[in-house]
């Protein structure tokens, strides 16, 4: 890790420099994620939802772009004064932007169904405006106990829990979008890969994710001259997006907000734990930061991405902000502090003029996509660089709850996708839909899918990793106490359903999972002996276990 350096020994004269040549890379990688993630999160209420274009480009996109905004500037300052502070010229500001779990679960878990149940895609938002609501009070006050936590969690645990995220929900599927359409997606990863991680540098000085974009662009709009239609553009395409151009500024939705309470009992049962998961990954994000040299304060995080939701909120976003997995990739791009509030102007510009659709017509999609393989392919080594090596094996455990929920998510989008298939063409009654579902998933097992297993391993996934690599690296340093600690932990956390569990609650007064939340216990309990007996009586060393000094 970098120095971080002391007032002392800054310059009398020096100011940090807002924008440097690395800046140009982060933002066009950075900006072209963001615009990825409001691409899909509009899809998501225009298609979806059946959300109208009024509400979506006039009201909801407004306040997005404002929340972000807000998000990249306040990031940028606390980089500014980082730099102002110890005198380093490296510093990056943290990313951040609309956490992209969270995208989803607001959509099919609270939005959806109250829009199909009332027939009233107001009601929806309403909801989801109060899921938000909630969620920016549990950031702010979870803020204050946030640091406590990093403070007894080793790295290994933190990092190995976030590269598991990386390795599922951020590079798979940009992986398998650049293979459905090879032509455009392994070039542009091509030139992204020799730049980033190969050193070449182009003409100019261009930015690689810039010139990944134009080859993108060629490759696509010219395959149309041959009739190929590589990555989906046209120009009727081009065309109708421009319908929806335009000049629209938030608008206050207090009233929308509090009419949304009717629904609190379905709202919680997702708010509580998700809000958990936040406080968890904005540590995860906040310690990956610190592993890359800039050392930020957890409680002005995470109280920031609070404030700025609820502000969100209050003006008619239904998605909560969230520092991003990433700030080692932007940093090692050249990322300083500019490019996190140029990407705050950038999103005013495309939510407040309603641009995004037009973007989306000129633009593949799939030149974007080795840009976030490249995140995710640095933040899953990251676990692993800045680590004692003989913690592998523990980042390797807490990697397993996220593959658990990675697949998990593949097997129900492809059941649900095949009972509305069957319903479409007429070979299944409406009401059979919910048994044929169960008779799929309780025939799985016959065919080696241990459906079950990977619902309770990957239900809560980052909290889930998070345990369990930390009772991995306090074995493997043969700390027995606090293993025993974060074994226990992991069973009260899954008693209640916050792991390993699909709700929160105590089920029929033994839990949500209660044979899972046992077995933690009847760990926990068996460490603890082992930690008063002195497990160095019980100790039996295996010389084909190579054990490297830790990392400095």
């Amino acid at each position: 890790m970098s120095a971080s350096g002391t007032a002392g020994a800054v310059r009398a004269d020096f100011k940090p420099v807002l924008w440097t040549s690395g800046d140009w890379n982060a933002f066009f990688g950075f900006g072209t994620n963001i615009l990825v993630n409001m691409l899909v999160l509009t899809g998501l209420l225009r298609f979806v939802l059946k959300m109208p274009d009024s509400l979506v480009f006039g009201r909801i996109l407004p306040a997005l772009g404002l929340m972000m905004c807000l998000s990249t500037f306040y990031y940028a300052f606390l980089a500014y004064r980082l730099a102002l502070k110890t005198g380093r010229t490296d510093v990056c500001a943290l990313p951040s932007g609309v956490s992209v779990p969270h995208m989803f679960i607001v959509t099919f878990v609270i939005m959806l169904p109250i829009t199909l149940k009332t027939g009233d895609p107001m009601k929806g938002w309403s909801a989801g405006l109060v899921w938000v609501f909630f969620q920016s009070f549990i950031l702010m006050i979870g803020g204050f106990v946030a640091p406590y936590i990093r403070q007894i969690t080793p790295r290994a645990a933190l990092l190995g829990t976030l590269a598991g995220v990386s390795i599922t929900f951020i590079s798979m599927r940009p992986a398998l979008e650049m293979y459905m359409t090879p032509q455009i997606g392994l070039v542009c990863f091509a030139i992204i890969l020799v730049s980033w991680f190969g050193g070449v540098k182009y003409p100019k000085g261009l930015p690689a994710g810039l010139v990944a974009i134009a080859a993108g662009m060629v490759i696509g709009w010219g395959s149309n001259l041959f009739g190929l239609g590589l990555g989906g553009l046209s120009l009727k395409g081009v065309g109708d997006a421009f319908a929806n151009f335009g000049f629209s500024v938030p608008v206050p939705a207090f009233n929308t907000v509090f009419s949304g309470f009717e629904y609190l009992g379905v709202i919680l049962v997702t708010a509580i734990p998700f809000g958990i998961y936040d406080l968890v990954e904005a540590m995860d994000n906040v310690e990956s930061a610190e592993a890359a040299g800039d050392e930020y304060p957890t409680t002005r995080v995470l109280t920031a991405d609070g404030v700025v939701s609820l502000i969100g909120c209050l003006m008619g976003n239904p998605f909560i902000n969230a520092v991003y997995i990433g700030h080692p990739g932007w940093k090692a791009m050249g990322g300083r502090i500019g490019y996190s509030a140029a990407t705050g102007l950038m999103v005013i510009l495309l939510s407040w003029l309603g641009i995004i659709s037009v973007l989306l017509a000129l633009v593949p999609v799939v030149a974007i996509s080795p840009i976030l393989l490249y995140i995710g392919m640095l933040i899953g080594a990251q676990a692993f660089q800045t680590t004692p090596v003989k913690h592998a094996p523990a980042i390797v455990l807490a990697f397993t709850p996220h593959l658990a929920a990675w697949a998990k998510l593949q097997i129900d989008t492809m059941l649900a996708s095949t009972l509305t298939a069957a319903q479409a063409v007429g070979g299944m009654a409406p009401d059979k839909a919910v048994a044929v579902k169960t008779a799929a998933i309780a025939a799985l097992p016959q065919q080696g899918v241990l459906y079950h297993g990977l619902e309770v391993m990957g239900g809560g996934s980052i909290l889930a990793g998070l345990v369990l690599g930390a009772i991995g690296v306090f074995v493997i340093e043969r700390d027995f106490a606090k293993a025993s600690a974060f074994a226990l932990a992991g069973a009260v956390m899954t008693y209640f359903g916050f792991m390993h569990g699909e709700a929160v609650g105590v089920g029929g007064g033994l839990g949500v999972t209660p044979a899972v939340a046992l077995a933690y216990a009847v760990v926990a309990a068996g460490l603890f002996w082992l930690s008063k007996v002195g497990a160095s009586a019980h100790y039996v060393s295996h010389p084909e276990m190579p054990v490297a000094a830790p990392a400095e």
